[in-house]
């Protein structure tokens, strides 16, 4: 089978409808992936089709808990540590109404983001060469993928979620531990285990949101 043909098989398995603009535009981002981790080691993943599960897939997962979480909600989401932009150009690519803005600490890879909106004509994606410690425009939406503790998660980035904001944090096992050293000023409201097309692992929504403000 093709890498079109497994992400089409995949995305129909996750209940996604994705329009061939769509599916053209995520095989190109994984192109763009292959072509600079050459040069900018952007992920250590380099087999195409090993790509298309544990990238693409796996980042497509959350787009349906995602819809059903804001109720289809026109809103800006903020993804923390996109690193290659993951689930970050992904959200960008299937939710056209949603504001994406990937921040990074590392320059290449903002950089990247950047090229990726240019290339793909994304015009609801940015990237952002900060750190999220440093942003303070209210998102709706504040997602990261494999970047930290839960409670470093939600004490950093607090600054950058609306009052009635939510976070959304994709894991591997479920973070007993990690869940039960939350601050105080934040808490769990739902927990997802979700089943990634291909990927024989174990991968958990943590959906969270403040319960005060963050001193």
């Amino acid at each position: 089978m093709s890498l079109e043909s497994d992400l089409r098989a995949g995305a129909a398995e996750l209940g996604l409808v994705l329009d061939d603009g769509q599916v053209a535009q995520l095989l190109a981002y994984l192109g763009l992936i292959q072509k600079w981790t050459k040069v900018y080691n952007l992920t250590a993943v380099r087999d195409p089709a090993e790509m298309l599960s544990h990238h693409l897939l796996d980042s497509l997962a959350v787009i349906a808990p995602l819809r059903r979480q804001t109720n289809n909600q026109a809103l800006r989401l903020l993804d923390v540590g996109s690193g290659a932009g993951l689930p970050g150009v992904v959200i960008a690519i299937c939710c056209p109404d949603i504001r994406v803005d990937c921040v990074d600490t590392v320059a290449k890879k903002a950089a990247f983001i950047q090229q990726v909106a240019v290339s793909l004509k994304l015009a609801n994606l940015r990237g952002l060469h900060n750190r999220v410690e440093n942003l303070d425009q209210p998102y709706d939406v504040v997602s990261s993928r494999a970047f930290a503790s839960l409670a470093d998660f939600v004490i950093w980035s607090a600054g950058a979620l609306a009052e009635q904001g939510v976070w959304v944090a994709m894991k591997g096992k479920l973070p007993e531990a990690e869940m039960a050293a939350l601050p105080s000023t934040a808490s769990v409201f739902h927990v997802e285990q979700l089943q990634v097309p291909g990927l024989g692992a174990e991968r958990h929504i943590i959906w969270l949101r403040k319960t005060g403000t963050l001193t």
